[in-house]
């Protein structure tokens, strides 16, 4: 990853829908995120072993940049985006988001960092716009400016103001899912959590979202973590990319990088897919069957 070089002052994370001293201050001399050996155990029964799902995993994500985290099913990638949101408590490790650790400082965490995941939950009975206010009241965001924050944010991702009074039952699944990515955008994170974003949308809605994510970074100063199947889009939108198998770490560089050190190998040109393959011993096309280790997962 091409490391961002950042002055030494800290500054105020500027967001006008937030009431006044409510944003965090941001040391911009430390990386994003820093995972540092962070191990996550499950219990799955009583006379069983504890399942290792994350195995001393480290990364480190600059500002304003995006990393991929790739594996197949059950190999880690939703427990570790779990881990660095706060919703798992770690056995080992520690995850800093700017400098703040997780758990020390969790209230600060969690007014940097948002999350969309690929099974997002919506009160289904509500619309779109309600169910982003209803996130706006919750982050103690101005409703009146949140509505029309709401509203820009919605219509760039193709979703007109006819059909933000729509209940979200009535949406497709590709829709809901941006929905769920306005949602998190809405309260302005600095870290933004992406757990699968484009998974089951059709090529339309991806390539909406996908084009959006690169917007993001851009207009809103978001340093991203990105968890796909996708290598495609993994090769297009992430400045590096960490791959586990296993629940650990199991090579990571820059996409380039990684396809440029498979070519040394193979010696002839090569793809991600490629590099999956060899790190991996799997195809993404041939992924596991739903089942116990997308339990643990």
């Amino acid at each position: 990853m091409t490391a961002t070089v950042l002055g030494q002052q800290k500054i105020a994370r500027p967001n006008a829908l937030r009431g006044a001293g409510k944003a965090a201050a941001i040391d911009t001399a430390v990386p994003a995120l820093l995972v540092e050996g962070v191990t996550k155990r499950f219990v799955v029964g009583r006379k069983r072993k504890p399942v290792v799902a994350i195995s001393n995993v480290s990364l480190r994500l600059e500002r304003g940049d995006i990393v991929g985290i790739l594996g197949a099913n059950g190999s880690g990638k939703s427990t570790l985006i779990r881990l660095v949101s706060g919703l798992l408590t770690l056995d080992s490790g520690r995850v800093s988001v700017f400098g703040f650790d997780i758990e020390r400082d969790e209230l600060e965490v969690k007014r940097l960092i948002n999350r969309v995941s690929v099974d997002a939950a919506f009160f289904k009975k509500l619309s779109p716009m309600e169910n982003l206010l209803f996130a706006a009241r919750l982050y103690g965001l101005d409703v009146a400016g949140a509505k029309r924050e709401a509203v820009a944010i919605l219509g760039r991702l193709g979703i007109g103001e006819k059909r933000v009074g729509r209940p979200i039952e009535q949406m497709s699944r590709g829709m809901q899912q941006k929905v769920a990515i306005a949602r998190a955008l809405l309260t302005s994170p600095a870290l933004l959590l992406l757990d699968e974003p484009t998974t089951g949308l059709d090529p339309r809605s991806k390539l909406d979202v996908q084009t959006f994510i690169e917007e993001l970074r851009e207009t809103h100063d978001a340093s991203i973590v990105l968890t796909t199947h996708d290598l495609d889009e993994a090769e297009r939108l992430c400045d590096s990319i960490t791959v586990l198998a296993g629940g650990r770490t199991v090579v990571e560089d820059t996409p380039a990088g990684l396809i440029a050190a498979e070519a040394r190998r193979m010696g002839r040109p090569a793809t991600l897919h490629d590099v999956f393959m060899t790190h991996t011993g799997r195809s993404l096309d041939d992924d596991v069957e739903e089942g116990e280790a997308d339990d643990i997962e």
